[in-house]
């Protein structure tokens, strides 16, 4: 039986991720409260956030611009904004 979670960002319960993908105390509280389906969400629109903003991982402002990113979009609802992208209409 897999894991589940209350997705803080679906606001429902939902298949958890199998473990913890991102380091420390943010990564504990990924991994414990971001469901799997939230977490490709927020894959998706950080490969936008990089490839835009031509990011540099090895750059610890870039690091911290996307960890700050991710944190508004997971948790408090924020939307990333990426000029120039208009999301498809269902």
């Amino acid at each position: 039986m897999s894991r589940t979670v209350q997705c803080a960002y679906l606001k429902k319960e939902a298949p958890a991720m199998a473990f913890q993908l991102y380091p420390g105390e943010l990564g504990k509280r990924i991994f414990n409260e971001i469901s799997q389906e939230a977490w490709k969400l927020w894959q998706s629109k950080q490969t936008m956030l990089i490839n835009e903003h031509k990011l540099n991982m090895m750059d610890a402002d870039h690091r911290a611009m996307l960890e700050q990113q991710m944190v508004g979009f997971l948790f408090e609802g924020k939307e990333v904004q990426i000029d120039g992208y208009v999301p498809q209409q269902k």
